[in-house]
């Protein structure tokens, strides 16, 4: 009778003692944080400290960690419609490379940080966008991108987020937009085309009358420029056609000239 009794007096005071351990002991918590994360320690709700790359040990209860990645990594704001400042309507797509520097604030000081980017990078573009107008946004991605970076540092940096590079990726226009685009690129290139060959026309001329003055000036450079025309005609085996005097009369085979005759007759 007195040794079931102990027993279970020994068993109840294990529990006790059990029970004590798990209500107000301390508990071993191990933590790991890999490369390029950074963990924010939390006991009972409240935020204690923030945990480096490594390996952490903390005693106590009611411990939790939440990880958040330090990583570069970009986010694509796609298909915003905007209108330009001579009011043409456009779709553009903006790729923001971003990087959380403080951990803390973009927990802490927004409810999701992800998604105050992206309103942030599309207030920019349709304030930057408005502006401009379409040419200039047509030819000036870079200057645009650097304007819209401007505009989203201060913002992104109340939250924790250092935003590195804002780039204009795709401008997409409507169909009947895109046609009058291409003829007004077409008109260009015409006119460029016949004001080239206008100015090679005008050198030629102007060669021409140079070369004009010089053998109305020398009449023996004629000679010799005929004499290397023929020159270079025989050299190639061409056939090279001179004009003859008028009143020229080409003599039959077996024929005399009028000259032969004269002298034949003394």
């Amino acid at each position: 009778m007195n040794d079931g009794l102990n027993i279970f007096i020994l068993i109840l005071g294990m529990l006790i003692v059990t029970v004590a351990l798990l209500k107000f002991g301390a508990i071993r918590y191990v933590y790991l944080v890999p490369e390029g994360y950074a963990g924010l320690l939390y006991q009972k709700g409240k935020f204690v400290e923030v945990l480096g790359v490594g390996r952490h040990v903390r005693w106590g209860r009611f411990y939790a960690t939440r990880l958040h990645d330090l990583r570069k990594t970009s986010l694509l704001v796609a298909g915003q419609e905007v209108l330009t400042a001579d009011n043409v309507g456009l779709k553009a797509s903006v790729l923001v490379t971003y990087q959380i520097t403080d951990p803390v604030k973009a927990t802490h000081e927004t409810q999701n940080w992800s998604a105050d980017l992206h309103n942030a990078a599309q207030l920019a573009l349709r304030a930057v966008v408005g502006g401009v107008a379409v040419e200039t946004l047509r030819g000036q991605r870079l200057e645009l991108g650097a304007q819209l970076l401007a505009l989203v540092q201060p913002d992104a940096a109340k939250i924790g987020i250092n935003v590195l590079a804002f780039e204009v990726k795709d401008v997409m226009f409507a169909a009947d937009l895109k046609r009058a685009f291409a003829e007004v690129l077409k008109a260009k290139q015409e006119g460029q085309a016949a004001l080239e060959r206008a100015r090679g026309e005008s050198a030629a001329l102007r060669n021409l009358a140079n070369a004009a003055r010089v053998l109305e000036g020398n009449p023996a450079l004629m000679n010799l420029r005929l004499m290397q025309s023929l020159a270079a005609a025989q050299n190639a085996g061409n056939t090279f056609v001179v004009g003859m005097p008028g009143g020229f009369v080409p003599l039959k085979p077996g024929a005399k000239s009028p000259q032969a005759e004269s002298g034949d007759a003394t």
